[in-house]
């Protein structure tokens, strides 16, 4: 495969969408499939054969708007006319829809969508809702892998790891490491056999920002590895993706085949010297598999547990070798930083965080799924400008970002610039990307108590501190939320706080009390209310009496 192969390949796509007048472009991403999506595709397909109109029905991944699944997006190709978005589309609807294909669009499929798109910069998600998935060419047609091919016969390895530190990336796994920091210490770093590996262990709850870019637009994914594995010298590679996104490895395994198929996966890769494969490794279903020292324990056939470092695995990683780990999203921005220029990437952001972040926009919010914003727009931007705000006359109350790792945002602060170092002067964190807002119905103790039972479980219990730290302060939480708590035990709480995340062996416990003390800071009067006035503000918790099961 070469340049002009690949130049083939796009315009014999361009010319196959040339045939239709009309692409009619329906979500079959997890949650639109959950809504029978595939029902709505078929029912599509049925009607544009019946009506004759040049109309093509295509499978795409997530649109993006998951509250208004399943989607639809009408695509004019070629032409000037807007694209038209669909919700809330019923297979019912299929031949109102292609009837009114060069006509007016069906109003009551299409409310307050576009409030959702507008504000938002699409540079991971650039493609997710427009191709299908699983079709190379399509991927092809949209400049896919053509940052590969400059890559390897244009620029030399450190001419494309100092492309990608000059773009200002830092990892989107939640650390915020720079990018390109990294590259260039297992470039470095000495080792017989490199390996290169992608993060999709994404376990935050109400996170599925990884498992939405690997079911839309895999082939981005490996081009990104790939590129990764050219600039550090690496021949192997691993996806290591959660066992319960079933789609996702589906669509992964279909994508592996096709690029190995076609030469972009294997040896000699577009007709150089360049050679690198691709495995993909499930993970069983642990949250501390996300931390990269489990993941590479749990890949090598151990127990994922974590071990201390120094040494990091960008010296001793997989197998003792120099290992390069980043997630998902961190590679999804690889090829357009190398097809469009450093200084594009950097022109997006703030100084310190650049480009985009996306996020799963969840909660009490009227307008949730997956948004993709420039570093810098502010929570309040994000909440109610694209999230339409909060639902039902309610009263916004607090926003989580950051996961079971992340901290609770208040009202006060709705104005604060996402950025990595804003989050954190916020006793937040960005996290990998989950975003859930919460109203005046929810109790921030019992919100508490509910990340730390999610970290107590999830704690693989190798240190003490996260394995008995954990558990004691959802003891102590518990007693709280059920009206017996006391003030030794508050002055308890915020004790272990501080012994858990300075002495816990790996990121999940260290940033375990981070939702405690996120709360403690901003809602300290929710919890005096439960001690001392043994009452629930928000009415969510009851008093128990000591003893019974609550």
């Amino acid at each position: 495969m070469n340049g002009e192969e690949l130049q083939r390949i796009a315009s014999a796509a361009l010319d196959e969408r040339k045939k239709f007048d009309y692409e009619v472009n329906v979500c079959m991403g997890t949650g639109c499939l959950s809504q029978h999506s595939d029902h709505v595709r078929d029912s599509l397909t049925k009607a544009a054969e019946a009506s004759g109109k040049s109309c093509h029905v295509r499978r795409t991944g997530c649109m993006g708007l998951c509250a208004a699944g399943p989607m639809v997006l009408i695509e004019p190709p070629l032409t000037e006319q807007a694209e038209v978005r669909y919700g809330h589309v019923h297979e019912s609807d299929a031949t109102e829809i292609v009837d009114s294909l060069g006509g007016e669009p069906i109003a009551r499929l299409n409310p307050q969508l576009e409030g959702y798109f507008k504000g938002q910069h699409h540079v991971v998600l650039e493609n997710s809702g427009h191709i299908d998935p699983e079709k190379l060419d399509e991927y092809v047609e949209h400049d896919g892998y053509k940052a590969l091919i400059r890559a390897l016969t244009e620029m030399t390895p450190r001419q494309v790891i100092a492309e990608i530190a000059a773009s200002g990336l830092r990892g989107r796994g939640g650390g915020g490491y720079p990018t390109g920091l990294k590259w260039d210490t297992v470039a470095k770093a000495n080792g017989a056999q490199k390996c290169v590996i992608c993060n999709g262990d994404e376990g935050d709850p109400g996170a599925f920002m990884d498992r939405s870019v690997l079911e839309s637009d895999p082939h981005r994914v490996i081009e990104g590895m790939l590129i990764a594995a050219y600039a550090v010298g690496a021949q192997e590679g691993y996806i290591y993706v959660r066992a319960e996104y079933p789609l996702a490895v589906q669509r992964l395994t279909a994508a592996l085949r096709e690029a190995r198929r076609r030469g972009f996966i294997g040896k000699g890769i577009c007709e150089t010297t360049f050679n690198f494969d691709i495995d993909i490794r499930l993970g069983a279903g642990a949250f501390v598999c996300g931390e990269e020292t489990a993941l590479i324990a749990s890949i090598e056939g151990q127990r994922g547990t974590p071990r201390p470092r120094p040494p990091y695995p960008a010296v001793r990683g997989l197998w003792g070798e120099p290992t390069l780990i980043n997630n998902v999203e961190t590679y999804a921005n690889i090829a357009p930083i190398i097809r469009k220029g450093a200084q594009w990437f950097s022109s997006m952001g703030t100084e310190r965080s650049k480009g985009t972040k996306v996020f799963a926009l969840t909660g009490k919010v009227r307008r949730t799924g997956l948004v993709e914003v420039p570093m810098g727009i502010t929570l309040r931007q994000v909440v109610f400008d694209i999230g339409g705000g909060v639902p039902d006359g309610k009263k916004f109350k607090a926003v989580q970002t950051g996961g079971p790792s992340g901290g609770c945002i208040p009202e006060e602060y709705l104005d604060l610039s996402i950025s990595y170092d804003a989050l954190i002067s916020a006793g937040s964190m960005m996290g990998s990307g989950g975003m859930i807002v919460m109203d005046e119905t929810s109790c921030m103790v019992d919100v508490a108590k509910y990340f730390m039972d999610f970290c107590m479980t999830e704690s693989c219990g190798k240190c003490v501190p996260c394995r008995v730290g954990t558990y004691q302060m959802h003891r102590i939480l518990n007693a709280i939320t059920t009206m017996n708590g006391t003030a030794k035990d508050l002055a308890m709480l915020e004790e272990l706080c501080d012994l858990v995340k300075h002495t816990s062996l790996c990121g999940l416990g260290q940033s375990s009390p981070n939702p405690v003390l996120s709360t403690l800071r901003y809602f300290k009067h929710e919890y005096l209310a439960h001690i001392e006035e043994h009452r629930c503000p928000a009415g969510v918790c009851k008093a128990i009496a000591e003893g019974e099961r609550v």
